[in-house]
């Protein structure tokens, strides 16, 4: 597609610079023994190398879902009246971001849902719109983190995205309106700079040293069933992010890239 071709002449143009755009939806601590506050960053970002930090405009959604139970029904809560502006500093500029603070309150899991308003991103001539989920899990008790839920560009998990060791492979399928997406482009990136919640901004220090750009942002692909499978070298947050996957291809008379993002988080054993 029109994105991955521009996004591959511009990193050869600017080789020194991360150029994936990825949406975090970004509260440090996933796996949790108890209920209590989250606090989120939301920000637009190039996490490896906490590079341009994109505008954000208002989200059009941002809501939890949750279920006490594996048999319970799931309980959907808005959060939007919850997010607060904020400025957001990466190593390079600073971008209009968001925040909110949550609670989780039972046992079970809660999937964190932004459905952002689309960005225009004047290189490429197109709008951007990554559907994020972020999972959190209270007391280990598994109850919806492998259920689709129904947004229209989506990466379901197949391995619990709160529960990985280090050295383990994260699998998920890429779904468009609930339908497997054969082939799907699918980027792949470390958060690789602390976000500083209390700053606003990123630990200037970094965790790897990537040895060319190609590692900053890896590529991989789904198979036939939109399933992919992708091992995990570091502890710390991985984004996924299914390129271009959503049923909506326009926006405001321009090209859509609706994107599907997962994070997911591995921890040293």
């Amino acid at each position: 597609m029109k994105r991955t071709v521009l996004a591959a002449l511009m990193v050869l143009c600017f080789a020194s610079t991360a150029m994936a755009h990825f949406q975090m939806v970004y509260t440090p601590d996933i796996a949790l023994e108890k209920g209590k506050t989250l606090h989120f960053s939301l920000v637009f970002t190039h996490p490896f190398g906490a590079g341009h930090t994109m505008d954000m405009g208002t989200p059009q959604e941002f809501y939890v879902v949750s279920k006490k139970s594996e048999d319970a029904p799931a309980k959907t809560t808005d959060l939007k009246d919850k997010l607060k502006p904020i400025v957001w500093k990466s190593l390079t500029n600073s971008g209009k971001a968001y925040e909110a603070d949550a609670k989780v309150r039972s046992i079970g899991d809660y999937a964190f849902v932004l459905v952002p308003e689309p960005y225009y991103e004047g290189e490429e001539e197109l709008y951007i719109q990554q559907i994020t989920k972020q999972f959190v899990n209270v007391a280990g008790v598994p109850t919806l983190w492998s259920e689709p839920l129904g947004l229209k560009a989506e990466i379901v998990p197949l391995d619990k995205p709160y529960a990985l060791w280090t050295g383990n492979v994260f699998r998920g399928v890429v779904l468009s309106n609930g339908k497997p997406v054969p082939g799907a482009d699918i980027e792949v990136e470390y958060m690789n700079h602390e976000p500083l919640q209390d700053k606003k901004m990123f630990d200037a220090a970094a965790k790897a040293e990537a040895p060319q750009d190609s590692f900053m942002t890896m590529g991989i692909k789904a198979d036939e069933n939109g399933m992919f499978t992708f091992g995990i070298p570091k502890a710390g947050f991985w984004g996924f992010c299914a390129l271009g996957v959503g049923p909506d291809k326009t926006f405001k008379g321009k090209e859509l890239s609706q994107d599907a993002v997962i994070w997911v988080k591995a921890v040293d054993m």
